[in-house]
């Protein structure tokens, strides 16, 4: 009854979301906005008539004061929002505790990490090995820790928590409560959304083009994929579809997708900012120099290694050699994985005639991998897949399909692309007969983190002022050219955050939507571990939204 609820509710709000994207390419959608306070019908917003109303303008005075004389300098402050941490190993755990730790390398930023606080009881639900924290502290040190133990350098960032609840039904974490209060007003400067999304689907609190200078959102995941394949899933995608644009438009300046593999999103560019762990480049530089010796570098031939569920690869990479084993009948390839079908990619894998190994799974710095020559990797519902890169940084030949989440990929002489069955066979063929190619120093610093940071800082366009926005090339004649201006359409953004923050305040609407129930605001424990005061009587949404 409940998702039969949900579906009701998501589909009837789709055409109102719909007309919204479209409307707000119109005049029309003007009359959405809640009316301004004037002197005539407000005396009090002509001048403070108390001394609170005098105190809050001195405060908001001199927060404002205090931002500009930072600003001033060339020194900025980045806040790096997330939507999940160790000891979850994911990539939105990973990729932006690197990504933090070398913007903040140089010494000329200052950086914070924002992750989320689970309560006991999530902890448990999410972090494997039965890893669970008491406190802050006791977080904030296993994550310093682990990122300690991979870079040649000591980190110079900050941490910081945000409350944040695990949804079973989408096996994600979720904001609870309004995330921007993590980071003072007075530092607000850059903020970085890992997942701009995921972020905001729920957001209720202050803008945050209002409160940072610029919002970088960072794009990892593609969505509409994974919806697709639930029940009901191409009506809910295209619902998130038209959501995930609707959010990411009215708070990010900019958009950063890892590949062409996720969804087309306004002001948005495609940009890998991502790299490999240190520690497999050093793999890498050891094979360049056994290679050059004259050494074995390679003793061993094929593998892959991923989460084991079908839909990672494991179907197209069995389907294959199943269809090729008479012409692949010296191959033999090992797979490393765990998951919820390993049980049946083991029995698929048994039925072969060919070589085919499966092991549970490993990290792929293992030195078990060091000696593989070969990575095979089919999958084509990654958006950049990690282990890929960290085959290449290792000196390995990596085959994978042409595909957009491979496009990074292809400018490495040793990823080896092939288009059909048949390209597939002769591809690997070839692999197993011929050594890899050596990395060259540019290659490496290629996907090093240090280039991904290079990249991140082209691709945010972080000193560029905010442009004005532009209004959609099918609109134009509809709108006289005085109507064409940046209060024009800086009106009708107004209007569509404040219908998301509407909407993203009722509870009908947000559990109907997907949200963990009673989420707006921390619950007592998430408020006791954080040491957050009880929430204050809610204002106005017109007030709250002027801020």
């Amino acid at each position: 009854m409940t998702n039969l609820l949900r579906v009701t509710v998501q589909t009837s709000l789709f055409t109102t979301l719909s007309s919204l994207c479209r409307a707000t390419q119109s005049p029309r959608f003007l009359d959405l906005l809640p009316p301004r306070p004037s002197a005539a019908t407000h005396p009090a917003a002509e001048r403070p008539s108390s001394s609170s109303s005098r105190e809050r303008l001195q405060r908001s005075y001199g927060i404002r004061r205090q931002r500009a004389v930072a600003m001033s300098s060339t020194r900025r402050h980045f806040a790096i929002f997330t939507t999940a941490s160790l000891p979850w190993m994911t990539g939105t755990s990973i990729n932006p505790l690197f990504r933090a730790a070398y913007l903040a390398k140089d010494g000329d930023r200052d950086v914070t990490l924002v992750i989320p606080w689970l309560s006991l009881r999530d902890q448990e639900l999410v972090y494997p090995n039965k890893i669970v924290f008491d406190s802050l502290l006791e977080h904030e040190g296993y994550v310093r820790r682990w990122i300690e133990e991979r870079i040649d350098f000591k980190p110079s960032f900050g941490i910081k928590f945000y409350p944040g609840k695990f949804s079973k039904e989408m096996r994600s974490i979720l904001p609870v409560g309004d995330i921007t209060d993590c980071i003072p007003d007075e530092v607000a400067d850059i903020a970085v959304l890992e997942e701009p999304e995921h972020l905001n689907w729920y957001h209720h609190g202050r803008r945050w083009k209002k409160k940072f200078r610029r919002v970088i959102g960072v794009v990892h995941t593609n969505y509409l994929a994974y919806v697709r394949r639930e029940k009901n899933g191409q009506v809910i995608a295209c619902f998130l579809r038209y959501a995930n644009t609707w959010v990411t438009r009215i708070y990010c300046h900019k958009i950063i997708r890892l590949s062409g593999a996720t969804q087309d999103l306004p002001k948005s560019v495609i940009c890998n900012v991502h790299g490999v762990n240190p520690k497999f480049l050093e793999v890498g530089k050891l094979k360049l120099k056994q290679l050059q010796t004259g050494e074995a570098a390679f003793t061993k031939g094929a593998y892959y290694i991923g989460k084991m569920v079908w839909s990672k690869g494991y179907r197209e990479l069995l389907d294959l050699l199943s269809k090729y084993q008479t012409r692949l009948g010296g191959l033999e390839v090992d797979l490393y994985g765990s998951g919820e079908d390993s049980d049946e990619v083991r029995e698929s894998a048994e039925r072969l005639n060919l070589a085919v190994k499966v092991h549970p799974g490993r990290d792929h710095a293992d030195p078990l991998f060091h000696d593989y020559k070969v990575f095979i990797n089919p999958s084509t519902t990654d958006v950049v897949c990690t282990t890929s890169a960290e085959a290449l940084a290792m000196g390995k030949i990596v085959i994978c399909a042409n595909h957009p989440s491979n496009e990074f990929f292809k400018q490495f002489p040793n990823c080896r692309i092939y288009n059909n069955d048949e390209e597939f066979v002769q591809v690997t063929l070839n692999a197993l007969a011929e050594q890899p190619a050596p990395l060259t120093d540019m290659q490496m610093y290629d996907l090093s983190w240090e280039a991904a940071t290079d990249r991140f800082m082209q691709a945010a366009e972080i000193n560029l002022s905010v442009a004005e926005p532009r209004i959609h090339q099918a609109s134009r004649a509809y709108f006289p050219t005085f109507l064409r201006t940046r209060k024009l359409t800086q009106s009708l953004e107004d209007a569509s955050v404040y219908l998301h923050q509407a909407l993203s305040g009722l509870e009908v609407t947000r559990c109907a939507f997907g949200a963990v129930p009673k989420t707006l605001q921390p619950d007592e424990q998430l408020r006791k571990d954080l040491g957050l005061a009880s929430p204050t009587k809610r204002k106005r949404l017109k007030l709250k939204l002027m801020t």
